[in-house]
């Protein structure tokens, strides 16, 4: 059996940074009274274990950290609703929103002081979404395909711009534009908020499917950009299996299989692929 790990596999910089910023924390950790994530920091419930070891308290409704209490800020950003009353409660607030996030949370407001309406490609459920949302004071729609888009009512009169949730799919991106400019007839900002890291990495996990055998994609069945790895995978024709950890990879299936590609999700610990890849050697 050969196994061919992709270059890609593992944390991104937004996850990287995040880490460190709460290792920081722990390491004066007296400094700073209980800390609390505001919901995991990152989508992986193996590091959410291993943080709660160490004390930290995942938290999932603001309202209940207290005060003097730190609270970490996700990844994945907040409403600006939420960070303002922790800092009012008298909750110090460390802010571990991806760079790439804030940055599409900073461009959506730019265009809501315009008075135009946010057309936002992502899963409505998801706390990167909900954070971006807080941005679009002009209104918004949000979208998980283009048939969903189709659905939604868009009225003649105001202006639209349109974005994405920074690991969605950037070939289904570009076709919800070209979509859009048939049925708004007319121009509209079209936003670039879909992470380079998660474009190279989908583009990666596409070729690697495409020359191998089997597919298996490592990562928190939470994360977004993790499953839209096995989707592309998935697309390409082969087959493939989203695991979280070793322990759930389906071996009768794997054994025989002569080639097998391997990437993981932006917030899977390189330990947790290196074990997988392990076990899938020891086949």
């Amino acid at each position: 059996m050969e196994i061919v790990r992709a270059s890609t596999a593992g944390f991104c910089m937004g996850v990287d940074l995040a880490l460190r910023k709460l290792d920081a924390i722990l390491d004066e950790a007296q400094r700073h009274g209980p800390i609390h994530t505001l919901g995991p920091i990152i989508h992986n419930p193996q590091v959410m274990a291993e943080y709660a070891t160490r004390g930290v308290l995942r938290t999932d409704d603001p309202e209940d950290v207290a005060e003097g209490s730190t609270a970490v800020i996700r990844a994945h950003g907040v409403p600006q609703c939420v960070k303002q009353s922790l800092v009012e409660r008298g909750v110090r607030v460390v802010d571990a929103t991806c760079p790439r996030v804030r940055t599409a949370q900073k461009l959506i407001a730019k265009q809501a002081e315009k008075g135009r309406i946010l057309l936002l490609f992502g899963e409505k459920d998801h706390p990167e979404v909900k954070g971006l949302l807080s941005h679009a004071a002009a209104g918004s729609h949000v979208f998980d395909s283009p048939e969903r888009l189709a659905e939604i009512e868009l009225a003649p009169g105001p202006e639209y711009f349109l974005a994405a949730q920074t690991t969605q799919d950037e070939l289904e991106f570009t076709r919800i534009q070209e979509m859009l400019k048939v049925r708004l007839n007319r121009d509209f900002p079209v936003l670039s908020t879909i992470c380079d890291a998660t474009m190279k990495r989908q583009q990666e996990a596409i070729e690697l499917a495409g020359a191998v055998d089997y597919m298996v994609v490592v990562g928190g069945f939470e994360s977004g950009n993790t499953r839209r790895l096995a989707q592309v995978a998935r697309s390409v024709g082969v087959s493939c299996v989203h695991v979280e950890t070793a322990d759930q990879l389906p071996l009768d299936e794997l054994r025989g299989v002569d080639r097998i590609g391997l990437t993981a999700g932006a917030s899977t610990p390189k330990k947790i692929i290196d074990r997988v890849q392990f076990v899938l050697a020891s086949l």
